[in-house]
């Protein structure tokens, strides 16, 4: 009788963590398929990146799907139900990180835009100077950027003007071009531009002087990445062998290898040195990256 209790009592507590962990599980597929994607396709609107909700979210699934599809087949999924129970387990620790690539992937368009867009707010501030000496006015000099610039400077400016034609205060249409750019140097410009439109400055020879500050800042900057070049090199190097001795000893000696792969001890040592790549490559990045 004590015996059917306690297995009675160990199957009621099995089935109600699996129920716990379930409706977790369906919590958070929820929350990324809504929510997190619903965020991200916003952010890419602002890089003028028209990507539905929906299709961000299929592509972080199909991601973690293939990746948990090529982990569990290494690890020998196949084989018997434990090892289908610890491969299971292994493509999950694995794919579920790989749900985070499409914010990854937004990072990694805004920062290149980011920087395309500092260097072409110099050339800009060239030209709306020249612009103002010639007459015009400031949402003028505006417009002829947006006309003759190229993108993402035309986008944003063009956004600006846009916004400006539909009721949008001109201050108000500045303060959600800094906000949607995210640029110190535009927070610069959109400064100088609304303190000489209060106070009536002279705005073409604080565009110079903004346009000579930013090209000081870009020698600077390039100086830093020539200098700081060797660390990062040797981070790369470094993060890279043992994915390279990994990818060597698979083609010479397999045999060796694919019980490794398939064990649960070898798939923690992967893990954790991923996690400590990861640590060691974050912290060359934090050590060679200097703001100026």
């Amino acid at each position: 009788m004590m015996l059917v209790t306690a297995l009675l009592l160990m199957f009621l507590s099995v089935s109600g963590l699996a129920y716990v962990a379930i409706r977790a599980l369906q919590s958070g597929a929820r929350n990324y398929s809504g929510v997190y994607a619903q965020e991200t396709a916003s952010a890419f609107e602002d890089l003028f990146l028209f990507i539905p909700a929906r299709r961000v979210a299929e592509l972080g699934w199909g991601l973690c799907g293939v990746v948990f599809l090529l982990v569990f087949l290494v690890a020998g999924g196949l084989q018997s139900l434990d090892k289908a129970m610890q491969a299971s387990v292994a493509g999950a620790v694995f794919a579920l990180p790989v749900l985070r690539v499409p914010r990854l992937l937004l990072h990694f368009l805004r920062a290149r835009r980011l920087k395309k867009f500092n260097v072409q707010l110099v050339e800009a501030l060239g030209g709306m100077s020249n612009s103002l000496k010639a007459g015009f006015s400031i949402t003028q000099s505006f417009e002829t950027i947006a006309r003759d610039g190229e993108n993402p400077i035309a986008q944003e400016f063009g956004a600006l003007l846009q916004q400006t034609r539909v009721g949008v205060s001109f201050s108000d249409a500045l303060v959600n071009l800094q906000d949607r750019v995210g640029s110190d140097d535009l927070t610069l410009v959109c400064l100088a531009v609304e303190t000489a439109r209060q106070t009536g400055g002279n705005l073409t020879g604080i565009f110079e002087q903004i346009a000579a500050t930013i090209r000081e800042r870009f020698r600077i900057e390039n100086r830093i990445q020539t200098l700081t070049a060797q660390g990062k090199l040797q981070g790369i190097v470094v993060g890279a062998m043992p994915l390279i001795i990994a990818a060597a000893l698979m083609i010479v000696d397999p045999e060796m290898m694919i019980p490794f792969l398939r064990s649960l001890m070898g798939l923690a040592i992967i893990l954790i040195v991923g996690v400590l790549l990861t640590c060691g490559g974050l912290m060359i990045r934090k050590i060679v990256r200097i703001d100026v």
